[in-house]
Order: C-alpha cells, then sequence, then structure tokens
C-alpha cells in the first residue's frame, strides 16, 4: 500500500451526486427530503409508512476489539463494507454518530472515515451538520434555565437545591466548566448554587432523541426526566416543571436524520451522537428504521469495543427499536493485538514504538486473548461476528495469517479490508463474508430480562459480557439503586460506564482479564433515555483540551476552503 492523500485532500476533490440522486438509490423520493445546502439533506421519517410492504434489510452491526487510545477504525470499516456491498451489487445505507465538535477541536479529530472510505462533506459532518448538537444543547440548557428559573420564582415544587442533577451543555471542551457556581449576583440574578457543565454528546437529551421511535415518543421520553428530588425525596420530572413541550418543539427539525454519502457516493444516515462511555454509543433508532425499509443492508457502528457500545445496541437498542441483527463486524488491527500482549504502549500524540511496526506474529498471537474474549462477546448474543483484518501499511501478511487462523480457529469468518486505500474494491471481499454470514439462522437473545433487579442485570452484563468474577457497589451507590427500584425505575434496562480500554474496568488490564471484581461507585437515573446507569471508575463528561489541541491547526483559506481538520 502505497502513501495516499490526507483525508481532507480526498474529501474535497470528491464528486458528489446531488441529493435527489443520492436518495433515489434508497427509493426515497424528492418530497421527503428537506434540503440544507447542496450535499446534504433531512430525511422526513415518515417515508417509512411508504414502504411498510417492502421487507426490513439485514441489520449489520460494526464494533471492534478492545481499541488503542487511537481507534482501530470502525468508521472508516463500516463505511468500506457499505461501499463494498454497493461494488457486489447489493443497495446498502451506512447509520453513523454525527462526531462531536469537542474531540474534532480537541486530539482525537473528527469521525468521517479515512482514505477513501469516508462520508462527504466532511467538513460539514464534523463541524455543525444541520445544528442537530446545537438543538439538543438548547434544548437541554431550557430545561436548566427552566430549573433556576423556578427556585428563583418561590420554589413551588420544593426542589431540594442539593439533589439537582440537571447541568448544562456545551459541544466544546473545557474544563473549567466542569464544576462552576452560578447565580453570583445579587437578588435578580439567580438562587446561588453549584452545579457544572457536560459535553453535549453526553447529554441526556441527546441519548433519549436517539432511542425515541416517533416525535411522539420523543415528547413522552423528554417528559420522563429527572432533574432532581424535593425535599420529600420525591424525583421530580421535567414534566413537573412544564418544560417537555418547549424542548420538544426544539428538537422537531433535530429528530429527521442527515443524508449524506460515502466518496463512492453511496447513501449515509447522520443522526444523534450519544456518548459511547456513559450513554449508548449508538446512533438513532429512527436512522435505523429509514435505512432498513429502504435498503438490503444496513450497517451502524457502535462505539468503542463489543463489551460497550455493540452490548448497549444488543441489549437497549435492538430492544427498544424491536429489530433483530443479523450478522456483526469486528474490526481487529494488527496494533491492537500487539498492544494487548502486554509489550508496547501506545500514546496519543506520540509516535508508535518501531519495535511495534516490525514484523512478529508472535506478538499478534500474543494479545490474541482480546480477539477471543470479544468473538465470545458476539457470539453470546446468538449472533456471529465477522473478523474484519482493518490493514494498515505497516502490517505484514504472517500478521494478517495469524489473525486468520486466531478467527478462523474459533469457527469465525475472517477477510483483510483494504478499504481505506482501495475505497469500496478493498472491502469487497469483507462485504461477500458479512452477506454469507447474515444468511445463517441466528438466536439472537439479550444478556438479562428487564424484569430482573437492577443489580441482577448489572451483574449479568459484568459476568456475562465482561467476564467479571463479582460486582462491588459503595454504600451510596446501592442506596440509590434500592431508591430507583422503590420509585418505579426497576425494569429499565442497564448501561455500565467504564474504561473502554479494557474489557474490565481497569485500563492496565489488557488482554481478557478474570476474577477481577466490578466496582460500581455511583449509579444515576436517565429516566427519559431509559435507562439506569452504573458508574465503574473515573468518567469525564467534560473534556479538556491538550497541550496541542487540534484547533490551534485549523483555519480556512481566502477561498474558503478549510484546511488542519482530520
Amino acid at each position: 500500500m502505497s502513501p495516499i492523500p490526507s483525508d481532507l485532500e480526498i474529501a474535497q476533490s470528491a464528486t458528489m451526486l446531488p441529493m435527489n440522486d443520492v436518495a433515489a438509490q434508497l427509493g426515497i423520493a424528492p418530497e421527503y427530503l428537506l434540503p440544507y445546502g447542496r450535499n446534504i439533506a433531512k430525511v422526513d421519517p415518515a417515508v417509512v409508512e411508504t414502504m411498510g410492504d417492502r421487507e426490513p434489510g439485514k441489520y449489520i452491526v460494526v464494533t471492534a476489539i478492545t481499541p488503542t487510545p487511537l481507534g482501530e477504525g470502525k468508521t472508516t470499516t463500516a463505511v468500506g463494507l457499505a461501499q463494498g456491498l454497493k461494488h457486489v451489487g447489493k443497495t446498502s445505507v451506512l447509520t453513523l454518530r454525527q462526531p462531536s465538535m469537542g474531540p474534532t477541536f480537541g486530539i482525537k479529530g473528527g469521525a468521517a472515515g479515512a482514505g477513501y472510505s469516508q462520508v462527504l462533506p466532511m467538513e460539514q459532518l464534523n463541524l455543525h451538520l444541520t445544528g442537530d448538537f446545537h438543538a439538543v444543547t438548547a434544548a437541554h440548557n431550557l430545561l436548566a434555565a427552566m430549573i433556576d428559573n423556578h427556585l428563583h420564582h418561590g420554589n413551588a415544587l420544593d426542589l431540594d437545591i442539593d439533589a439537582i442533577q440537571w447541568r448544562r451543555v456545551l459541544d466544546v471542551n473545557d474544563r473549567s466548566l466542569r464544576d462552576i457556581v452560578i447565580g453570583l449576583g445579587g437578588k435578580a440574578d439567580g438562587v446561588t448554587r453549584q452545579t457544572g457543565f457536560d459535553i453535549t454528546a453526553a447529554s441526556e437529551v441527546m441519548t433519549t432523541l436517539a432511542l425515541a421511535t416517533s416525535l411522539e415518543d420523543l415528547r413522552e421520553r423528554l417528559g420522563r426526566i429527572v432533574i432532581g428530588r424535593n425535599r420529600s425525596g420525591k424525583f421530580v420530572t421535567a414534566e413537573d416543571l412544564q418544560a417537555a413541550g418547549a424542548m420538544t418543539v426544539i428538537l422537531r427539525d433535530a429528530i429527521w436524520p442527515n443524508l449524506l454519502q460515502t466518496t463512492e457516493n453511496t447513501p449515509v444516515l447522520i443522526h444523534c451522537g450519544p456518548f459511547g462511555n456513559i450513554a449508548t454509543g449508538n446512533s438513532s433508532i429512527i436512522a435505523d428504521q429509514v435505512g432498513l425499509r429502504t435498503a438490503e443492508y444496513v450497517i451502524t457502528e457502535a462505539g468503542f469495543g463489543a463489551d460497550m457500545g455493540a452490548e448497549r445496541f444488543f441489549n437497549i437498542k435492538c430492544r427498544v427499536g424491536n429489530a433483530r441483527p443479523a450478522a456483526a463486524v469486528l474490526v481487529v488491527t494488527v496494533r491492537a493485538l500487539k498492544a494487548h500482549s502486554g509489550r508496547f504502549k501506545i500514546t496519543p500524540g506520540k509516535p508508535l514504538p518501531p519495535e511495534l511496526l516490525a514484523e512478529n506474529a508472535d506478538d499478534v498471537r500474543a494479545g490474541a486473548d482480546n480477539l477471543r474474549k470479544h468473538i465470545q462477546i458476539v457470539q453470546g448474543f446468538g449472533v456471529q461476528p465477522v473478523v474484519a483484518i482493518n490493514a494498515f501499511p505497516t502490517d505484514h501478511a504472517s500478521e494478517h495469517e495469524a489473525i486468520r487462523e486466531i478467527a478462523e480457529a474459533m469457527g469465525v469468518r475472517v477477510a483483510v479490508s483494504t478499504h481505506v486505500v482501495d475505497g469500496g474494491p478493498g472491502a469487497a471481499d469483507l462485504a461477500r463474508e458479512v452477506i454469507a454470514a447474515a444468511e445463517e439462522e441466528t438466536n439472537f437473545q439479550y444478556t438479562y430480562e428487564l424484569e430482573m433487579s437492577l443489580k441482577d442485570k448489572i451483574a449479568a452484563v459484568a459476568t456475562k459480557v465482561y467476564g467479571a468474577a463479582d460486582v462491588s457497589y459503595a454504600p451510596l451507590a446501592a442506596k440509590n439503586l434500592k431508591a430507583f427500584e422503590d420509585a418505579g425505575y426497576g425494569s429499565l434496562p442497564v448501561v455500565i460506564a467504564k474504561t473502554h480500554l479494557s474489557v474490565s474496568s481497569d485500563p492496565k488490564l489488557k488482554g481478557a482479564p478474570t476474577g477481577w471484581t466490578l466496582p460500581v461507585r455511583e449509579v444515576r437515573l436517565a429516566a427519559g433515555a431509559g435507562y439506569v446507569y452504573a458508574i465503574a471508575g473515573d468518567m469525564t463528561t467534560m473534556p479538556g483540551l491538550g497541550n496541542s489541541p487540534a484547533a490551534e491547526r485549523i483555519d480556512i483559506t481566502e477561498d474558503g476552503k478549510v484546511v488542519g481538520l482530520f
């Protein structure tokens, strides 16, 4: 594989189809499109009702092994697979989360894919798009403003000021806003209290939008959002504050998925962007509903490894959306398996160790337990994974062969994909393996039933998915779980917020650790989104900028062309 132009150069030189032509590939008529400029359109979810007699497409989730801090290319593999399916004669649509501008201007960069497997227009995707993130920000902060306004005007609901859990959000990395005090002026400037900001991707409104199945469902979910308790200990909701109606109005257009295209003009539906650590880490149910009625194959991506994004895809998104996956793609890289050998350290912003880039299939085999564990995780849901080797120029054939041997020994299909360099043709072999896997019978099953207690559901994920031996609870966490069940929230599914750098809750434990205990230090309620989440470890919901953030290198030329974006 020879050097290729930068991602931005490839994106800016690509030829895009008119949006009506992109939509026509899915049978979507122009009257169901709301144009946003030349190369983006929103899709009216009502289009699903016009295609009720069409057989639903095959539902494919793209996940990965435990990633390094650099990520292993799930998004670009998903893009490549969608292009590869088109290359072999299948209609496909890709459904992805929208990138947050915080990481775009921070250290991670954008999330439009890479090389010749990207989503276009790359600049708009990474910067504002159609304003959905800003709508979520506004709806979230409207509720925050109404809380403080309620306190200012006498606090008729008797809110406990120390039990208010609703913070504000902003789509910028800004550590200075994590913990703040508001209302420091005079009496007319509001009630003084401690609060803070999270990043918009961490907003419960974002996940609520992603899990809503219709505008009506969104309105009901927003009303169920719990903002805190009153002084009698009763939970207080957005409906109690009479805020949910206005919040829904703000999100009226944001509920429509955004139609874009890949570098090969394959349709892409971009919608929502909930965090992958404390939230579901998946794009919207509505986008998938549109895709399942308009294409033979719907490719969607789940955040981080199979222990996190895919687990929530299976246990929450598929349950709420009443959909059954046909197959899963498990992305693996040579560098990640070498890192799981414990012999190398990968640090963002620093060059990879030269020894890691040297040909050594034994280092790949030494980290193979992590791949085996993630295969088992996916198989535990009754779904067969296809292992996709995301090929890098520094890889060696012997290392790819070692991965193939490991996968095939577990009875799993495997394909090398060179989509970054070759686009759709480079993912054609992967596409054929996915088609074959999707034709097989699945025995899809959830990790737990909703009737189980919250503790039993957390234990099921910890032991059956992660491989933990036990779960421990801080006293306040155990107390809150009981309070949630007593208040009628015990039938909700669960999310476990933990590190993405290990299957365990300890980022230093590589491979497939066993015999460890999951420490739940805190539990929170996301009643609008519809789950309870347990926090194991330290979770940052408002990232900070690094010593040399990407924002320093992003600029615009005299002719209006964006430079420095990656």
